[in-house]
Parts: structure tokens; sequence; C-alpha cells
């Protein structure tokens, strides 16, 4: 493995979102990481259309993925380089980065994923040791390659005597169950969507990227009859371990609900009712998994969308809801620090998959080494 003195690492995340790259600079020398600075830039359009046109099946897939692996990897040396220059350090100072890159196939069903954006070029372009790829050695040994994020969750955020839940709202949302320290197993799965299918909606309904705060879903009213079919998918009742994707819960997914139902609903009132099916899965997932939990903290994009976590707040009744500002590091960042903290395991050696969390066969050390 690679020997470094410098315990800071940059890591880099772009979501199901589809919506930016984020990069954060964070020290890792004790437990908890120290976040040193952040920046996040937004996708241009055209690479934005590209990557969702790939996650479905289409022509010419082979050229258009090589154009958008490049451009990606692009964007991602130009999110560290940004970030160095605002936090007034030189390459040499940084260990490694941890890149996540960009998911446009997940597909667990036949033991692959595929996560786009060259660490060559990134390693390359930013004279930084680069480690990516980190699903596809846990799915090597029989897991499904995600979530990854609670073994992080694992290492920063659990509590030596209360059961907390970590909710991850990206694009697609995900749930960490933390018992006290000590005892019961971390496990951890993807619930469902999270803010993929609000985003894509309110894009084709108003050409806005997403719902700022959730202000369009409440003003709308939640159809319970478009709600119970959405949630009558075969997804939302497998047990874990389970991942999912844009791949399964996408546009098509969602007009085939509405084509069930026989009267006319608004838009605001679809946008309702899809804050509430995001809230009301991991709520159920919750209740059924961990019903002695006390506490759950949310971070991803979905933290801002203040009529979602009004509803997860609702769903939730009598729990305590925060987002992990509360616990010290912001909702935002969660998940690139989590693939600074991967890039480290790696280097160290160390594992960076839960085998409960992914069913993989047995802890691995997770991605690929791209030198400097």
């Amino acid at each position: 493995m690679v020997q470094t003195d410098s315990e800071l690492y940059i890591g880099l995340m772009s979501g199901t979102s589809l919506d930016a790259m984020d990069a954060v600079l964070v020290d890792l020398t004790s437990r908890f990481p120290t976040l040193v600075g952040q920046i996040s830039l937004p996708y241009p359009s055209r690479l934005r259309n590209q990557l969702n046109a790939l996650c479905q099946p289409g022509a010419n897939e082979i050229e258009a993925m090589c154009e958008a692996d490049l451009a990606v990897a692009i964007l991602a040396a130009d999110s560290v380089s940004n970030l160095l220059d605002e936090t007034g350090h030189a390459p040499q100072d940084i260990a490694a980065i941890g890149s996540h890159g960009q998911t446009i196939r997940h597909m667990p069903q036949i033991g692959n994923t595929l996560q786009i954006g060259n660490p060559s070029l990134i390693a390359e372009q930013t004279g930084i040791t680069t480690v990516a790829d980190f699903r596809r050695r846990d799915m090597a040994a029989g897991g499904e390659g995600a979530p990854l994020v609670p073994a992080f969750h694992e290492a920063v955020f659990r509590h030596p005597e209360k059961t907390r839940i970590i909710a991850n709202i990206g694009g697609i949302a995900n749930i960490t169950i933390l018992p006290p320290a000590g005892t019961n197993t971390v496990i951890g799965f993807d619930t469902g969507p999270g803010n993929t299918l609000m985003d894509d909606w309110c894009y084709r309904h108003s050409g806005r990227r997403y719902d700022q705060n959730g202000q369009w879903a409440a003003s709308g009213k939640i159809s319970a009859a478009l709600l119970s079919t959405l949630l009558s998918d075969s997804y939302f009742s497998r047990p874990p371990p389970k991942s999912t994707g844009r791949e399964y819960f996408h546009h098509a997914w969602l007009w085939h609900g509405l084509s069930q139902r026989d009267q006319d609903l608004s838009g605001e009132d679809v946008q309702a009712t899809l804050a509430e099916l995001t809230a009301r899965t991991i709520a159920d997932a919750i209740a059924l998994y961990a019903p002695d939990c006390e506490e759950v903290f949310v971070c991803g994009g979905g933290a801002r969308n203040a009529t979602l976590m009004s509803r997860l707040v609702s769903c939730l009744e009598e729990l305590s809801v925060n987002t992990t500002d509360a616990i010290g590091l912001a909702p935002q960042w969660v998940e690139a620090a989590a693939f600074a903290w991967l890039a480290q395991q790696t280097l160290l050696g160390l594992p960076g998959n839960l085998p409960a969390v992914t069913n993989a066969s047995g802890r691995r050390i997770l991605g690929g080494v791209y030198p400097a």
C-alpha cells in the first residue's frame, strides 16, 4: 500500500441526483474528520443530460460513455484544483483523493456496477494519488457494492449507549442502523427513491433542477391513491441487504404508477406525493428494522428540503429527528467525507465494506490506487 505521512484527504462525490461534484478536504488525524474546506461545482447541462441518458439503455452508448468519462474526470480535477486554491494547500500536502465517480449503471442482480470519471486522468491532472472504483471489489466478493457509507457512519457517528439512524437522502435514500457501540451488528440499505423522482418531476414541469426547499411540494396535496400504488412496488418489501438506483426508480417507473390511477393530479400534488413516498419508505424501514431507535440524523441534499424533512418528522412521530449538523458534520458533505475516509482505509490496507450491509462474503480492501 502507498505510504504517506499526511492525514489530509480529499473526497469527491457525485451522486444519483446528477447535480454537482462535491469535494471536501478533511483532516483524518483523529477518529472524527475535521472539515478543512469544501466546494461544489454544478454539472454543466450538457454533461448532466449525457449522464441521465447513460443511466438507461440507448444508442451509441460506448462512445457516449467514453466522452462523459473524461468530462466527469476533468470536472473532478477542476474541483480539486479549486479546493486547493481556496484552502491554500498544495498537491503534495494531500495523501490521496477518494473519488466515488459517477454511477451510470448499478446492477447488483448480475453482480456489477459502473462508475465513470477516469481516475488516471484525475491523478494526472491533480498530481495527487487517486483511489477509485470502490464498489466492484465488494461485488466480486458477492456483495451488492452499496451502500458503502455505513462503514464511515459506524466509524464516526456510533454512540456508546444509543441506537442511532443515519438517513442519507441523495438521489436514492439509504439508512444506517447504528446500535450502541460494542453491541449488535451495524446494518444499512437503500430504502428507495430519495430526491431523484422529485428532481426529475420538478424539471419536467418547471425547468428547475430541483424543488427549492420543497416549496412546490408544500403547495400540493398528497394523493393517497397514488401513494398506495407506488408503495406496492416489491422493492419496498424486499428484506435487506438491498440496493437500487435511478436505473430502477426513474420517470417511466413513476408514469407507470400514474397510469394506474383514474383521477387527474396536478403537478404539485404529484410532487407532494413523491415527498411523502421518500419520507414514508424511510420511516417504514426504520420502524421495521430499528424499532428501538432513539434518534435519527439526516444527511444528503434531502436535508435541505424543508417539506421533506417535515414529512419525515411526521412519519417518525415521537423520534428525535435532526440533521448531521447536530453531531458535527454538515449534511451536504457527509458522503464526500466518507469517500475521503475510504481512500484512507485503502491506503492503510484496511477494509472499507460491511458484509452485513452489502452481503459480501467478508470484509475487503476496496478500490484501485492510481499513484500521482
